[in-house]
Parts: C-alpha cells; structure tokens; sequence
C-alpha cells in the first residue's frame, strides 16, 4: 500500500496522525470536490512531520479545476475571511436532470472568465497562508452521512404531511 485517499467527509488530523502511525509508509491525499464537479476539485497531501490540529485543509485545486472563496456579492475575499467556495473546470457539470431552476441556482456565470460557469457548493471555506483552501461548514443545514447528502428540511417537509403530526424539526 503506497497511497491513501480520503474524500466524502472532512478529514481530522487525528484521524491521518493515527493512520500515518500504522502506515508510515504511505502518502495521504486528503481531496475534496462535490458530484457537481466529477467529484475531485481539490487535494491536500500530508506531511507526515507536520503536527495538525482540527481538520485537514482541502488543498489547492486539482488540475483543469478552477476553485474561487468568493462574498455573497461574488467578489474575492482575503486570506483567512471565510467565503463560500465556487468550483469551475473542465470537470464541471452541465446542471440538474430536469431541475432547470436548481440548475440556474446553483451553475452561475463565471465573473472571472466570460462565457464560462461555476458551482456554488454551498461550502464555506477560508484560504489559508500557503493558499490552501481550509473547509469551515456550510450556509444551509445540509449535512453528509457517509457522502450522502441530507436536506433536514426536506426531511421536515414530509413528515408534516402526516395527520398526526402537528410540528417537527429535524
């Protein structure tokens, strides 16, 4: 064994500190990227020296990808100001199977590069020094369990469709 991926859920350094301690000898690859984007957009590989603490940065885009931390007005934000990230590429998909309004939602138009689009991954993220991108959380209350995405508000939404329910949070 000589590399390691991980992906689908934010990656902690305990978790890669205590891997690396049973498997010195492999190389760790900590990527990130949605479905929306062929699903890897970024990676971070870890330094077995360098202590962590918290979670692992998402990295740097992979090659033919495009990551932006942009401002609810889509500007670019300063290192460290956490922003929600945009991914663009050739990677990216064309939209939403017969969800054209999700699809405009979500695919808007690149400011950076005419004619082009981006994702809006509903992901907030922060550069950090180096310029990698470190993840923060979300904007909405979307949550991944096991790389599956869940909206609770969906979820709400049918159970209060029930008769005998009269009020639910999930």
């Amino acid at each position: 064994l000589r590399h390691v991926v991980s992906g689908g859920e934010p990656l902690d350094h305990d978790l890669a500190a205590r891997l690396h301690a049973r498997l010195p000898q492999v190389r760790l690859g900590n990527f990130y990227g949605p479905t929306e984007t062929s699903i890897d957009a970024t990676v971070f590989e870890l330094d077995r020296k360098q202590p962590g603490s918290g979670l692992v940065p998402i990295g740097r885009p992979v090659a033919n990808a495009r990551c932006h931390v942009l401002d609810t007005l889509r500007q670019p934000v300063p290192i460290g100001v956490v922003g929600e990230l945009y991914v663009g590429g050739a990677g990216l998909a064309r939209g939403y199977l017969n969800r054209p309004e999700l699809t405009r939602e979500r695919f808007v138009a690149d400011p950076f590069r005419p004619g082009e689009r981006l994702y809006r991954t509903g992901d907030l993220v922060r550069y950090l020094a180096d310029g990698s991108i470190a993840f923060v959380g979300r904007n909405d209350d979307q949550v991944k369990i096991r790389g599956f995405r869940i909206e609770p508000a969906e979820i709400a939404a049918v159970l209060a469709t029930h008769p005998q329910v009269h009020e639910c949070h999930v």
